[in-house]
């Protein structure tokens, strides 16, 4: 992309190429397919944690993979719908693996955020969730499915 000599940004024939408002919608439906997801995720662990004494990384392991199930079905459906770059089965696949990152992700931020900085778990999971929420929307969005 060649910027403007003089003010060293792009061009405005360009930026109107940039797909903004499809980025923008894709991170709405996300963000709300997102949302239905965490509740079964939080939901999950908070009920397992303290109603059937799981230890906590058991329980959020057990409770993210429900989540990931939530938000897969949604996000397939609703959001991304028809915009795979692979198969049905390399989607699958791509959801599963940028899944299992941000589960990598999800347990070592609520075993730092409980284990060395002593946060009760319910706690822990809410600045958890913002950063695993942005690592998968950005890997899922960019590896996974195309602008429309």
């Amino acid at each position: 992309m060649s910027l403007d000599a003089t003010t060293g940004a792009l061009p405005a024939a360009r930026l109107s190429r940039i797909p903004l408002a499809g980025f923008v919608r894709d991170a709405v439906g996300y963000g709300a397919a997102s949302a239905v997801a965490l509740v079964v995720d939080y939901g999950s662990l908070v009920v397992l944690n303290s109603v059937f004494h799981v230890g906590y990384l058991t329980a959020a392991f057990t409770a993210f993979m429900c989540g990931l199930v939530v938000a897969y079905l949604l996000n397939t459906r609703l959001v991304f719908r028809g915009r795979s770059r692979y198969s049905a089965r390399g989607e699958l696949v791509g959801f599963l693996l940028t899944g299992l990152a941000g589960l990598a992700l999800n347990q070592a931020l609520m075993f730092g955020f409980v284990s060395e900085l002593g946060m009760p778990v319910a706690a822990a999971k809410a600045p958890t969730v913002g950063f695993v929420f942005l690592f998968n929307f950005l890997s899922r969005r960019l590896l996974l499915f195309t602008s429309a």
